[in-house]
């Protein structure tokens, strides 16, 4: 089924009558002779001349050209259309790849992002750890000045019962071993505090 019902046509083509079969609809075959009878008289306004035979061929050849221009323009254009799908495709694979891209630049910075809280908590604990070893060597050096300053008083104590050694001996003996003690005590807290200023200077270069 065609959708029309085979019938017969008349049409005027250049003065002269042709009856054709409609197979394809009435009207769509009175504007196809029409288009014809158009064709050949705008030839013959341009000069053509010769009979309707010669000029039913020149127009067909007109027509043929017409429909051979529009075809290669309807080829062209579904080639144009093929490469902008390519093109949209492409660009279609360009974005996905953008926001592939977007997606793992967003993860890598969260885990620098997280390495960087991490790398700062590790930095404050070493600055508090840094500032507790100034604060005992601060103390450290406040007893040494306070063992220095007992020290230094025992010796004046000891010159000044020197002069009384018959009748001070004994207790010159207990000065003495208490001297002895506290320049140990001295020497170990020099120890201690030489150690912890060298844990300081390595802390320092450490955070540089």
């Amino acid at each position: 089924m065609t959708g029309f019902e085979t019938s017969k046509v008349t049409v005027r083509i250049y003065g002269q009558e042709y009856t054709l079969s409609a197979a394809k609809g009435r009207d769509r075959i009175i504007a196809i002779a029409n288009h014809v009878d158009e064709v050949i008289r705008r030839l013959v306004e341009q000069g053509a001349d010769g009979s309707v035979a010669k000029l039913s061929m020149l127009a067909a050849i007109n027509i043929a050209e017409q429909l051979y221009t529009e075809r290669q323009m309807h080829i062209d254009g579904i080639r144009e259309k093929d490469e902008l799908r390519k093109d949209v495709s492409h660009y279609q694979q360009l974005w996905e790849e953008a926001k592939r891209n977007h997606l793992q630049y967003k993860e890598d910075a969260k885990i620098i992002q997280e390495q960087k809280e991490a790398v700062q908590e590790k930095l404050n604990s070493k600055c508090i750890e840094v500032e507790n070893l100034i604060h005992n060597a601060g103390e450290r050096e406040a007893v040494i000045r306070q063992l220095e300053l007992e020290l230094e008083a025992a010796d004046q104590e000891i010159r000044s019962v020197s002069s009384q050694a018959d009748e001070k001996s004994e207790m010159i003996r207990e000065l003495r071993e208490k001297l002895k003690e506290i320049e140990g005590n001295y020497f170990e807290l020099q120890m201690e505090n030489i150690q912890m200023k060298g844990d300081l200077e390595h802390y320092r270069n450490s955070q540089l």
